[in-house]
């Protein structure tokens, strides 16, 4: 079967990962992956998160940048025009959807703001931690795939990083949009990767700053 975006130019070679990667972490907060919630506890999501929780503990143990972001408004009337009414009705500051996930979450290592729209990049510091820590590579991980992921990869293509998506560190509601969208982002801005490629790249960071 032809790939009509593949003959005529997309998704040419490995953009490959740099020499410095920070990880950005997508909305792992419990109104995501708490089945109590409303949009919580999708199977893809909860893969994603067990799969993210090796790699965290890995670039910790690297001394590499962590950032984590969740969705939070004050209440609905500075929340955007979402068409999700769970975002709009609960994500407010303070509420328990808010919180991020345990099992991602180290408070004393992980630099954690709020977000106000899909990408983790969007009026947030994220870019300044991650030039102060001299990041080339951005590895991203979270959910949903075909929103907040895809939103991320963008800006972080956008801002010049290389992009590194491992497709096992992701999740969505659905299997469909989840490929659908890995693979748009690995024809434009980056590459999709798996987890054990990723862990072996940064075993090779943490023993070359040894």
């Amino acid at each position: 079967m032809t790939d009509a975006y593949q003959d005529i130019g997309f998704g040419g070679g490995a953009v490959g990962f740099g020499e410095r990667p920070g990880i950005a972490v997508v909305d792992f907060q419990t109104g995501f992956t708490d089945p109590a919630f409303p949009l919580g506890g999708r199977p893809l999501v909860l893969r994603a998160l067990e799969n993210s929780a090796k790699l965290l503990e890995a670039a910790r143990a690297a001394t590499l940048p962590v950032a984590s972001c969740y969705i939070a408004y004050t209440s609905a009337r500075d929340a955007p025009h979402w068409k999700v009414k769970p975002i709009v009705e609960q994500f407010h500051h303070g509420h328990p959807s808010t919180a991020l996930d345990p099992r991602i979450y180290d408070r004393d290592y992980d630099v954690v703001f709020a977000k106000s729209a899909p990408s983790i990049f969007f009026q947030t510091p994220l870019i300044q931690y991650f030039v102060k820590e001299r990041v080339d590579t951005v590895i991203i991980v979270g959910c949903n795939t075909s929103g907040c992921i895809r939103a991320s990869a963008i800006d972080a293509f956008s801002y010049g990083f290389r992009v590194a998506v491992p497709e096992d560190c992701v999740g969505d509601v659905e299997e469909g949009p989840h490929r659908d969208n890995l693979r748009d982002i690995g024809r434009r801005y980056g590459d999709i990767v798996t987890l054990d490629q990723t862990l072996a790249y940064i075993e090779q960071v943490r023993r070359r700053n040894i």
